[in-house]
């Protein structure tokens, strides 16, 4: 196994059903704050700093899927948690998908927000791990913001904008580079066929980095699947629209 120990934190009611909360790229445990409140009445929230991120070790790269995969189980393992529901957004998202189709006994219901299956070109990713390399994460930070939230979501919040970009310019760039790598050789369409958990899959209707019909087509290719797609919301919409995203993932959760 090539786990590492992630940094985590974990609130909420410590007789729960436990929860694990997956970030995006570029971002800390912190991005669901708006969310935390509500998850906590419920819960026992683990939330974790992916590899490479926040307070996280940013062992040398790249780094693959199962690799994140491991993480998530060491940390199981580490909090003598067998089984968990898991939520996670974009390249969270992603190391949920491998992971329940990896560990089905260790997934019990899965929330799979503004992500991917497969996100090509990899030149892409690979021209992004290089300039983050050559100049480091605060040269995408903008650009990466403009895809976190709408336009207009940005010019009412511009504190939240500037937060946003400030935690993506405060990931170490060797770790924002390898999972960038990641996402690269990643390729979960034949997982989804696998995956065994319940799985609401929510879109946002404005996000252009993972639009609503790649989170369709993860819908359609798990047996237990239904689509969400929620409105006026861009990548990271459990931030723009956390009532409603919230709300959804506690039905879809609490229903177990």
């Amino acid at each position: 196994m090539s786990a590492v120990a992630v940094s985590h934190v974990v609130t909420g009611r410590p007789d729960g059903p436990v929860v694990v909360l997956s970030n995006s790229l570029g971002a800390t445990w912190e991005m669901w704050d708006f969310n935390l409140a509500e998850l906590e009445k419920h819960f026992r929230v683990v939330r974790y700093d992916t590899r490479g991120h926040g307070d996280s070790p940013v062992p040398a790269g790249p780094y693959d899927l199962d690799d994140l995969a491991d993480d998530v189980v060491m940390l199981l393992d580490d909090l003598s948690v067998e089984r968990a529901h898991f939520v996670g957004l974009s390249l969270g998202g992603m190391t949920g998908m491998r992971l329940a189709a990896r560990e089905p006994d260790r997934v019990d219901r899965l929330v799979l927000l503004c992500t991917s299956a497969l996100l090509e070109p990899a030149s892409a990713w690979y021209d992004r791990a290089a300039l983050v390399r050559a100049e480091g994460t605060r040269a995408v930070a903008p650009a990466v913001v403009g895809r976190w939230f709408t336009a207009g979501y940005r010019e009412r919040h511009p504190r939240r904008r500037r937060y946003a970009e400030s935690m993506v310019a405060g990931t170490p760039p060797e770790g924002y580079a390898s999972c960038c790598e990641a996402i690269a050789t990643m390729d979960l369409t034949t997982d989804l066929a696998s995956i065994k958990a319940p799985a609401l899959v929510i879109a946002g209707a404005d996000d252009p980095a993972t639009p609503p019909d790649h989170l369709a087509r993860i819908a359609d290719g798990i047996a237990d699947g239904r689509l969400l797609v929620v409105p006026d919301a861009a990548h990271l919409a459990s931030v723009q629209q956390p009532t409603a995203v919230t709300s959804a993932v506690l039905e879809h959760l609490v229903a177990s």
